[in-house]
């Protein structure tokens, strides 16, 4: 879980508007960046198996997020995507 001094670095790096803190493309920044540390914490524990089950929950909520993000706003989808550097199917 991300603190609340976690998540301000975050919802000011991908906001739209200066108000904003829910908007796909900044769930998707939050998301991504449990998914880091959450994937760090696997490393450490292996045989960790419901927080792998939660990491596989978060990469299902981001890949639905963008679907969605990617049939409202192509061009805030594909930024989205090459700052995150990620591998898209």
């Amino acid at each position: 879980m991300l603190s609340k001094r976690q998540k301000e670095p975050v919802i000011k790096e991908y906001q739209v508007h200066k108000t904003d803190t829910g908007s796909a493309e900044v769930q998707v920044g939050l998301i991504t960046k449990r998914i880091k540390e959450l994937a760090l914490h696997l490393k450490k524990h292996p045989k960790d198996n419901h927080s792998r089950r939660g990491l596989l929950m978060m990469v299902g909520k981001r890949r639905k997020f963008l679907e969605y993000l990617r049939g409202e706003n192509e061009k805030a989808y594909d930024k989205i995507v090459k700052k995150l550097k990620l591998e898209v199917a």
